[in-house]
């Protein structure tokens, strides 16, 4: 039987596919720390540099969904060569744009070819191999999509600083130039997907115009509102507030719309089976929190402990090295050990080491940090293989492109979903906490009034008169409680993300055991 892999031996043909998605996943956080850079060379502010980034979710999301139909009407190999091809071609003119208008707008294109590159790359693993080793297949697409938002921030940070922001984009395009022909050459499409595009070729190609405009308006909304909305002050803002009734109204109508449909652009029927769904909801769990937790450590470390940038990427780095490590072991798991019971572990594990971040003080040391981050890693190992597997479980082979798009979907949401709430919440539980504290900070308080003293006759001592010597105590006393409620802040969202992944284990009460003991199994 032609698998994916055109005849080649899938180890051959697993890190080529793999890379492609690497590439795509990579480019979502490898410029974010070269935005104050671009802002600069290009003479804009630092609001409106952010627009790089959203231009890319936008259409990198929009597309995303899509990448199934695309795959079918296409013929997956020579869509995933398009995806390649056109992502290398956007990466060079991102990294020669003359003006942030430019930039923005290849940058807009860039997430519109790279969309497919991730569902694309699962589906082409998941059919080249058996299903006995199809838990190996799933953990080096996981190798590539969670290691690259890991060392994506610490990368970019030393191109930008050893040579130029624009090699952040031009980076790319060997890697794309190398893929064309080694995909050319090792891909091919499985007889079941050149049979269904020939059968669909010849009933001829009906465009879902109007779920491609629904889809279109509810994903491109909901980005932005989510990009924007903690700097705009979220429903303050008029924009913000339209957005999100506009995303809400546009998901429910898309919904039934594509229910309606017999040849939808988004198969969403496959949301009935109780593992996808499932499956999908764990993803976005798994979504939200590792982005989120890829963005909070650095933040803290640099923001209260004086961590370099390269020093803050450190932190995350351990952590990616644990994936590498551990994933090909959870693979060889796979057909050995109930795969919901691995879930369980991971969700548990992870639970327990965002309990142990919210533990954080200001004595808390590098290897605390790292040690923390490992730990998480490990959980995070023991879930994106299984949840992938479970959720092919019942699902028909015919059906592999647009699952993998529903799920990669479910992640990027979830990690955009989580960013938003992460910030929102740094914001909200900060005033609380700076409120509480500076109830305590009232001249009546002989604590205060003690500390008071001691800073301005420590002041004094160097020289300060003793007016002066008490308003710049009272200076650094405000500034210790805006730091201590900050700081305590980025302790209640690690506890905030423990209790979500604590809340997602009844899920797995739901879910059928896959069958994966070397019989060809239904593919995801």
């Amino acid at each position: 039987m032609i698998r994916a892999g055109g005849g080649h031996n899938p180890w051959l043909v697993a890190p080529v596919v793999a890379m492609a998605a690497f590439m795509e996943v990579l480019d979502i956080s490898i410029a974010n720390v070269a935005l104050q850079h671009i802002a600069g060379d290009l003479s804009a502010s630092q609001d409106e540099s952010t627009w790089i980034l959203t231009s890319y979710l936008v259409t990198n999301a929009i597309v995303l969904p899509m990448s199934g139909w695309l795959s079918a009407v296409m013929g997956r190999k020579r869509f995933f060569l398009v995806c390649i091809t056109a992502f290398s071609i956007a990466s060079l003119l991102c990294g020669l744009a003359p003006s942030l208008g430019v930039l923005i707008v290849f940058r807009a294109l860039q997430g519109l070819a790279g969309g497919g590159l991730q569902p694309l790359a699962q589906a082409i693993l998941t059919d080249a191999f058996p299903a006995e080793k199809r838990g190996m297949a799933f953990a080096l697409f996981g190798m590539s999509v969670v290691l690259a938002p890991a060392i994506g921030p610490t990368l970019g940070g030393w191109i930008t600083d050893s040579a130029s922001w624009r090699w952040v984009f031009l980076i790319n395009v060997p890697v794309g130039a190398a893929l064309v022909p080694l995909v050319t050459a090792m891909i091919a499409d499985p007889p079941h997907a050149v049979a269904a595009r020939a059968e669909r070729l010849k009933r001829g190609i009906r465009i879902d115009w109007i779920g491609f405009g629904l889809l279109t308006l509810w994903i491109g909304s909901a980005q932005i509102a989510l990009d924007k909305g903690q700097q705009d002050d979220w429903l303050a803002s008029p924009l913000i507030a339209t957005l999100a009734v506009v995303a809400a109204v546009g998901l429910i109508a898309f919904v039934i719309w594509e229910l309606g449909e017999d040849d939808p652009i988004v198969d969403v029927r496959l949301l009935a089976d109780r593992n996808f769904a499932a499956a999908n909801a764990l993803m976005l769990a798994l979504g939200t929190v590792l982005f989120s937790t890829t963005v909070l450590l650095p933040l803290l470390v640099q923001s209260f402990f004086g961590y370099t940038a390269t020093l803050a990427g450190l932190v995350i780095t351990p952590g990616g090295v644990t994936i590498l490590f551990l994933m090909p072991l959870v693979g060889r798991m796979m057909s050995r050990v109930d795969v919901r019971w691995m879930i369980l572990a991971g969700l548990l594990i992870n639970a327990y080491a965002l309990h142990r971040m919210a533990g954080f003080s200001a004595g808390t040391d590098y290897a605390t940090f790292a040690e923390a981050r490992i730990i998480q890693a490990a959980g995070l190992s023991l879930l994106f293989i299984p949840i992938n597997t479970l959720a092919s479980v019942g699902l028909p082979k015919e059906k592999t492109n647009e699952a993998s798009a529903l799920i990669n979907l479910s992640r990027n949401l979830g990690g955009s979903v989580g960013i938003s709430a992460v910030v929102t919440m740094l914001s909200r539980y900060g005033q609380a906490h700076q409120t509480v504290l500076a109830a305590h900070a009232y001249s009546g308080s002989p604590a205060y009034r003690q500390a008071l003293q001691g800073m301005a006759a420590a002041l004094a001592g160097h020289g300060a008169s003793l007016a002066e010597a008490a308003h710049q105590a009272q200076a650094h006393a405000y500034g210790a409680i805006l730091g201590q409620a900050s700081l305590l802040a980025f302790l209640d969202d690690f506890n905030l993300m423990a209790a979500l992944f604590l809340a997602f284990i009844p899920l797995i009460l739901l879910m059928r055991r896959p069958d994966l003991g070397g019989s060809p199994g239904p593919a995801h």
